[in-house]
């Protein structure tokens, strides 16, 4: 054993050495494959949506708001500049899906410039609905771009709400 193997800055130096002489341990070969994976993920998230969620596909991943209350379920979904000729809905058994298309309607040029920040194009987005609801009895409003769906759940899951009382220790 030679005394530089005692030495731990020696030994580290020796090592970043071989990393940087080998492929593996190249800072351009590591910078390259991190830039591959931003790209990547990039258009992943052109394809199923900006908010990352696997369950909305399209250009743009409209908020959504899903609450339960003992009588229902509400969802809430902003699509503002769509009208209710753009939306459709459908139930099949525990999901209901809503699908739409924002379209554009005019470009507009000044002075050379071009800017557009809003989102155009086809979406869908299925949304998970507990057991008990009723499907036929559900009800859709769109007021001022937010289009509230409205499923009242079965008089069987009514029946079975239980409340519990909570007592202080």
């Amino acid at each position: 054993m030679q005394i530089r193997d005692l030495i731990p800055w020696s030994r580290d130096k020796e090592k970043a050495a071989a990393r940087e002489s080998g492929v593996s341990g190249n800072p351009l070969v590591s910078l390259q494959r991190d830039i591959n994976h931003v790209f990547e993920d990039f258009w992943r998230k052109v394809e199923n949506g900006w908010n990352g969620s696997d369950n909305v596909v399209g250009m743009f991943g409209p908020s959504t708001d899903v609450t339960e209350t003992d009588k229902g379920v509400d969802v809430s979904i902003e699509l503002p500049g769509m009208t209710e000729d753009d939306i459709d809905i459908s139930l099949s058994g525990n999901a209901m899906t809503i699908r739409g298309e924002k379209k554009i309607e005019h470009e507009e040029q000044r002075k050379g410039i071009y800017m557009s920040e809003r989102h155009y194009g086809a979406f869908y987005r299925t949304v998970p609905l507990p057991a008990g609801v009723d499907p036929d009895k559900a009800e859709a409003k769109f007021k001022n771009g937010v289009l509230t769906v409205s499923l009242p759940k079965t008089k069987e899951a009514l029946a079975n709400i239980k409340r519990i009382p909570v007592k202080a220790a």
